[in-house]
């Protein structure tokens, strides 16, 4: 009972932060910048959470089963915060269940070997996602006409974002986001398999 709790726990956490981590559409000078810190936040939840979920129940398709409850989850929250004006968008939602998927190939190709799913589906993860996040990004509302037509709050004068000098630091923030990713995931994934060992 205590582990299908945990999993109901962490999903529902997944799914907060996810939500959140979704919303550098709405900061356009910050987009690229928090584009890729949001990716590697939304690699954490599910690897972990994927990962807790497969070795648990050791069955492969569960951590897809695992972005599936996050992605339903999301939808329900979305929903509340589309009744108080903001904009909708279901494509948003479902880009973590390919990167799941390939989790649970990597865990029944190895047959169910944990260090090869640390390893090699770590990094699968962390390369996939910022990749599906840009499809993510590229389909919903342009973000000028998004703040023009929705609240947006008023921020203090020291969080006041300031045009990043982009080229300067890197041109790609899907490459960022994957390379950090594909090194970072590998850590929660190892994470998530070692929550099952209390």
């Amino acid at each position: 009972c205590t582990h299908y709790l945990f999993i109901v726990v962490v999903a529902v956490n997944s799914t907060l932060l996810t939500i959140n981590a979704g919303d550098y559409i709405f900061y356009t000078d910050w987009a690229w910048t928090s584009y890729t810190v949001f990716s590697i936040s939304q690699t954490l939840m599910l690897s972990v959470g994927a990962c807790y979920y497969l070795t648990f129940t050791g069955v492969p398709g569960t951590a897809t089963y695992y972005a599936l409850i996050m992605t339903v989850y999301t939808w329900i929250a979305k929903g509340a915060w589309f009744s108080l004006g903001y904009p909708y968008d279901f494509i948003v939602v479902p880009v973590w269940l390919p990167s799941a998927m390939l989790l649970d190939l990597v865990y029944w190709a190895t047959k169910k070997n944990k260090h090869s799913l640390i390893l090699f589906g770590g990094v699968l993860v962390g390369m996939s996602l910022p990749l599906f996040n840009m499809v993510n990004l590229m389909t919903v509302a342009d973000p000028l006409e998004t703040a023009f037509k929705y609240p947006k709050p008023t921020l203090p004068p020291y969080m006041t974002p300031i045009e990043p000098q982009v080229g300067k630091f890197y041109n790609s923030p899907v490459a960022l986001g994957a390379g950090a990713g594909a090194v970072l995931a590998v850590t929660f994934t190892a994470l998530g398999c070692k929550l099952n060992t209390w």
